[in-house]
């Protein structure tokens, strides 16, 4: 019989003491993999989230809400920033921006968050149009393709926005124009396959016509409320009459896409994505002179997730902690294991060196044992890492709309494996040093 069969023999006829030590060795691995997987996501979909994006432009408030509003779509917008303020950065011939992208936020389809934008922000994250065609109208909407898929959206389909990320009945802009699906695009890897996109005039439209509908809305129950009072007084008058259906306004009509937003200054934006031309002067003290001399607030992407970061490392410090301390015990774990063994197996390893199994045998069983024990573990750790990533995907994927892949393998995951096997292998070092030198007369004598 091998030795690798020996040695599986032997640890199953220890199932208790076997089962404790896999455990251990496989909750170590498994979160010290966990965190590597969950790390190298989020670090993955924040690289290519940035887009290149030099510097956002919002409203007062938390700079790193904005930052996830309005490039990471998982957060509330701090307010709105009017036209006639960013109208610098529109220009098209201004010496230090290569590109300036405006969004407005505030709307959703199903939860999922609709955001009018420019064709700029198409360039930002490489998406191209993959059925169907580029809008030309307001109302009409490029779909992201994992919303698509998700949503079953079609070209021609048509819908109604809703304000917030809330799916509420109550919410839905039921008086506005519907939008209208003209294209899906192709996928990104990027924030871009979430979202459904349509001109910054739309949202302008939806809003507008709602805000005039709910003054009409006012008005007919003003008119209602004074007809209602009049046929308290007189009797005789139908008192089933209904006040007029609502209508919406033309507010979609005002509005023409070949003009630029500046020709618009009594609308509002949430915020302006800025790209620069390099890193002159200018664009460096951009930032602090906004931040300082206006009514708005700039941020600078990278230096905002870096503080994210730093504000995450303290938790994962302390998880890494724990896994490490796992580990320790998880060895020590197998050292016991296998050197109480020993006093219990004096006899049959006396009885394989009188078989003819040499010391080196015997050593490289309890050796064999030992790495199988951490190695199992460590094996078994990372697949429960890989099948926890999946449950953590399906959350990540419902409440921010974000795509998790558990099912890959990370190199550092193969360098945790062999780790696994040194551990072993130092866990039953000693064990196996001291079955090695098993007495066979001695032993078998008693």
């Amino acid at each position: 019989m091998s030795i690798f069969r020996l040695a599986l023999r032997n640890l199953f006829h220890k199932p208790w003491g076997t089962s404790l030590s896999l455990i251990l060795a496989a909750l170590g691995a498994g979160l010290i993999s966990l965190l590597l997987l969950v790390s190298w996501q989020l670090e993955k979909q924040f690289e290519r989230n940035l887009a290149g994006i030099n510097l956002v432009i919002g409203a007062k408030g938390s700079p790193l809400q904005m930052i996830l509003s309005s490039m990471y779509h998982v957060d509330a917008p701090t307010g709105n920033l009017p036209i006639e303020g960013i109208r610098p950065f529109l220009n098209p011939a201004h010496p230090y921006v290569e590109t300036a992208v405006p969004l407005s936020l505030g709307d959703s389809y199903r939860g999922r968050r609709v955001v009018g934008t420019a064709p700029s922000f198409l360039e930002l994250y490489g998406a191209e149009v993959a059925e169907g065609e580029m809008w030309t109208e307001v109302m009409e909407v490029l779909a992201g393709s994992r919303v698509a898929e998700e949503l079953g959206l079609e070209i021609g389909d048509n819908f109604q926005s809703s304000h917030g990320l809330i799916e509420d009945s109550l919410l839905i802009h039921e008086d506005a124009r519907p939008f209208r699906i003209v294209g899906i695009l192709s996928p990104t890897g990027t924030v871009a396959d979430q979202l459904l996109l349509t001109p910054n005039q739309s949202i302008w439209a939806v809003h507008g016509e709602h805000d005039h509908g709910e003054e009409e809305h006012d008005h007919n129950e003003e008119e209602h409320d004074h007809a209602s009072h009049e046929d308290h007084n007189h009797e005789g008058h139908d008192h089933d009459a209904s006040p007029p259906a609502l209508s919406g306004g033309e507010g979609a009509d005002k509005y023409d896409l070949t003009q630029p937003l500046t020709n618009f200054p009594e609308e509002q934006i949430t915020s302006l994505l800025l790209t620069f031309k390099g890193n002159s002067v200018f664009s460096l003290n951009l930032q602090r002179s906004i931040n300082e001399n206006t009514n708005m607030q700039a941020a600078t992407p990278s230096i905002e997730i870096n503080r994210l970061y730093d504000t995450m490392g303290p938790g994962e410090t302390i998880l890494k902690r724990l896994a490490l301390a796992i580990v320790l015990v998880s060895v020590f774990s197998i050292f016991i294991s296998l050197y109480t063994s020993l006093a219990e197996r004096k006899k049959e390893l006396a009885l394989m060196r009188s078989m003819g199994a040499g010391p080196g045998k015997l050593f490289g069983l309890l050796l064999t044992e030992g790495v199988l024990l951490s190695f199992g573990g460590a094996l078994l750790g990372i697949i429960l890492a890989h099948l926890g990533l999946y449950f953590i995907a399906q959350f990540v994927s419902a409440e921010y709309r974000y795509d998790f892949s558990a099912f890959f393998l990370l190199p550092a995951e193969g360098w945790l494996l062999l780790v696994a096997l040194v551990i072993g292998v130092i866990a039953a070092f000693i064990p196996a040093l001291q079955a090695a030198k098993t007495d066979v007369h001695a032993t078998l004598a008693e």
